[in-house]
């Protein structure tokens, strides 16, 4: 019998982790923890796994909610061999060592004595063991073999893959991982399988969201670069919470396009930090890692002005300044968090949105905020001090992920037998259930698994 599992704690968007089962081979598909939880409650549910005897763990890209608990994992079954891409394993490294530090504060000042999870030695004893794949080379996994897996470019972010598992008995498995078909600014999209597939694993971040008909990634930018225009030139400062991995390459390369054609101001851009060293892994690999502009370095095409350190003190804000900054969600604690209790109750200042916000994080709140309202940022939305709401505030779709229509058209083109749904919170799996109920041939299971239930697929 084949089985998948799911391992993540609920039907959400959180510590992504799925089991697959076929004979006597047993593979994990991703390690994530939960960006919203803390301490043991952040983990998959490994406890699941302690009868399985585990030989291989594929990951499917860099983004702590599919990589942050790999080296637990890994401890649990030292003997599985771990696979991913030559740039998921570089930016691994990075994002990992940059959570041990995340972790050990928490323990301090937060006192979460479960952290941190794991230590740099044990994080870089646990990444010497890695294995690293080209895309669209298949290997074979698992201790007799039975199984063939091939990574396939995801367009997600830099090294992101989607995973294909061929069992013994020549059921074709795809897991998309984090996926967007379209061309970002560095990243060129999903070059995925277009046949062949009999159980297709789908991501539905955006499956209960509809993307405007007149939508092009160009008309977005050409809106982007007119809020940041008008508020610099009205004498303001533009904020531009972002994430570390994946955005900040992004939008660093299109606003210092706009910046040196002369369609923004020649604004000091403020940026760093973590998304700096992530950069660093685009430079170095931007000519051997799929580009759209091949041979690019983000760091000397576009001069930022770097992030002062914790010791400097606070970062004050100015008129006339770009601030870059993570985290995009603009948690607690955070930078981007920091600058916003600034920048919220000045009408000349403006907070610009370029990706997906957790309906209960910060910046969703300040997304949905009433102009002229109070906002609050803290974990808790109902405590803390609160904050008038004067500042321009807008939203532009530069997201990942694939909007729903892709994710439909992709299914509808595959034909698998089966789908499964996964890495959606619960309004966007229902919806994109519905739309695939609707739009698929009939015939097709369609299958939303519940956490910590083996479900056995379609033969």
């Amino acid at each position: 019998m084949t089985s998948f599992t799911n391992l993540t704690g609920a039907m959400e968007i959180g510590a992504n982790c799925y089991l697959i089962q076929d004979g006597t081979t047993s593979v994990v598909l991703d390690a994530g923890v939960h960006p919203k939880k803390i301490g043991e409650e952040s983990k998959p549910r490994f406890e699941l796994l302690e009868d399985v005897d585990l030989q291989a763990i594929i990951v499917s890209h860099a983004h702590l909610d599919h990589i942050g608990a790999l080296p637990v994992l890994q401890e649990k079954f030292p003997q599985a061999e771990v696979v991913m891409t030559r740039a998921t394993a570089e930016i691994g490294r990075v994002m990992l060592h940059n959570s041990v530090n995340v972790m050990t504060a928490k323990r301090l000042y937060d006192g979460v004595v479960e952290y941190p999870f794991f230590s740099h030695g044990e994080l870089d004893h646990a990444a010497n063991k890695w294995v690293t794949r080209p895309y669209e080379e298949s290997f074979r996994v698992g201790r007799s073999g039975d199984m063939l897996a091939t990574l396939y470019d995801a367009g997600h972010i830099l090294g992101s893959c989607g995973v294909m598992l061929e069992t013994r008995a020549g059921m074709r498995i795809f897991y998309t991982g984090d996926v967007q078909f379209e061309d970002q600014s560095l990243i060129p999209g999903a070059a995925f399988p277009e046949d062949g597939v009999d159980v297709l694993i789908m991501e539905c971040t955006h499956g209960n969201t509809e993307r405007s008909v007149n939508y092009t990634r160009e008309r977005e930018m050409n809106r982007f670069a007119r809020a940041i225009r008008e508020t610099l030139s009205g004498g303001g400062a533009v904020l531009i919470p972002v994430f570390a991995l994946g955005k900040t390459q992004e939008l660093l390369y299109e606003i210092g396009k706009m910046r040196d054609s002369g369609r923004i101001p020649d604004a000091p851009i403020y940026s760093g930090g973590l998304g700096a060293k992530v950069t660093g892994v685009y430079d170095r690999t931007t000519y051997d890692t799929p580009r759209l502009h091949p041979g690019l370095l983000v760091r000397a095409a576009v001069e930022t002005v770097p992030l002062p350190r914790e010791t400097d003190g606070p970062l004050r804000v100015s008129p006339g300044n770009i601030y870059l900054v993570s985290s995009g969600m603009m948690s607690p604690h955070t930078l981007s968090n920091k600058l916003a209790a600034q920048i919220l109750p000045h009408p000349n200042d403006a907070i610009l949105f370029v990706g997906y916000s957790d309906p209960d994080s910060p910046a969703a709140r300040i997304k949905t905020a009433t102009p002229g309202g109070n906002v609050r940022l803290g974990e808790d939305p109902t405590a803390g001090q609160a904050y008038r709401v004067n500042c321009r505030i807008e939203s532009f779709d530069f997201s990942g992920h694939a909007p729903r229509t892709a994710l439909l058209n992709y299914a509808r083109a595959l034909n698998p037998r089966e789908i499964l749904l996964v890495h959606g919170d619960e309004a966007a799996q229902r919806q994109m259930h519905q739309e695939l109920t609707r739009y698929m041939s009939k015939g097709v299971t369609i299958s939303r698994p519940l956490p910590g239930r083996r479900h056995k697929l379609s033969s």
